[in-house]
C-alpha cells in the first residue's frame, strides 16, 4: 500500500450560518456543500457561495449531470439542480446512519460511515445492488478514473484512500494533519478532491496523486 502525507492546496470557510460541512459534490462549476438545512453551491477557486437550495441535507451530496442527490436522515432526495425542487425520494441503505454519496457508471454509491461499508444503490429504487466492506469508519465516497477513493473519520484522525472495489483492500492512503476532517469527499475530475470539514464547517482542496 502507498502512503502519503494529503497536500492540501485550498482551504474555504468557515461560512457565516455554516456550523458543519456534510456532503460534498461538484457540477463542472461549482462545489455544492451540505450544511444541515441547505445546499450551497461556492466558486472552488474563489470560495464564495453563489447559490443556495432550501433543503434537508444531513450526509452525503451527488450530482448525475442534471441532479443533485442529497441524504436527509433515512432517504435519499433526488433534487433538480436547476431549480431546487425535490423530484422523488428513496430510502437509504443504512437507514439513517449513511454518510458519503457518489454518482458512478448509473448508480448511487452511498457510504455507511460506523458499519464502514460503501453500498452500490439502484437510484430509482434504493435496492442494494451489492456492498464494498472497509477498514475503517467510512465518510465520503467518490470514483474517478475507475477508481474508488472514501474519506475515513476516527477520533482525531482522517484520511483519504483508494480502495479495491472489488475486494475492499486499501491501495493508496492520503494522510491529513491530526484535528484535520474529512466529511465530505468529491473529484472534480480531475487532480482536486474536494474535502468537507466536518464541524470546522469549512472545504479544501486536496491534491489527488498523479498516476505512472
Amino acid at each position: 500500500m502507498k502512503r502519503s502525507a494529503a497536500e492540501i492546496v485550498r482551504e474555504h470557510g468557515p461560512f457565516a450560518g455554516v456550523e458543519a460541512v456534510h456532503g460534498v459534490t461538484y457540477d463542472g462549476t461549482h462545489m455544492w456543500f451540505a450544511s444541515g438545512d441547505k445546499l450551497n453551491a461556492i466558486d472552488p477557486d474563489s470560495g464564495k457561495i453563489a447559490r443556495s437550495i432550501d433543503v434537508a441535507a444531513h450526509a452525503g451530496t451527488a450530482f448525475d449531470g442534471r441532479h443533485l442527490f442529497q441524504i436527509a436522515e433515512d432517504r435519499i432526495q433526488k433534487i433538480d439542480a436547476a431549480t431546487g425542487k425535490v423530484l422523488t425520494t428513496i430510502p437509504a441503505p443504512g437507514g439513517g446512519g449513511d454518510s458519503g454519496l457518489a454518482w458512478a457508471e448509473g448508480s448511487l454509491w452511498v457510504g455507511q460511515y460506523r458499519e464502514r461499508k460503501i453500498h452500490q444503490v439502484d437510484p430509482q429504487t434504493g435496492k442494494i445492488l451489492r456492498t464494498i466492506e472497509s477498514k475503517r469508519f467510512v465518510t465520503g465516497v467518490t470514483w474517478v478514473d475507475g477508481e474508488l477513493w472514501h474519506g475515513t473519520w476516527e477520533g482525531e484522525d482522517s484520511d483519504i484512500r483508494r480502495i479495491d472495489p472489488d475486494t475492499g483492500k486499501v491501495l493508496e492512503q492520503l494522510e491529513l494533519p491530526s484535528g484535520t476532517m474529512v466529511s465530505g469527499l468529491e473529484s472534480d475530475g480531475g487532480d482536486r478532491f474536494f474535502c468537507g470539514g466536518g464541524d470546522r464547517g469549512n472545504v479544501r482542496a486536496v491534491r489527488r496523486p498523479k498516476r505512472g
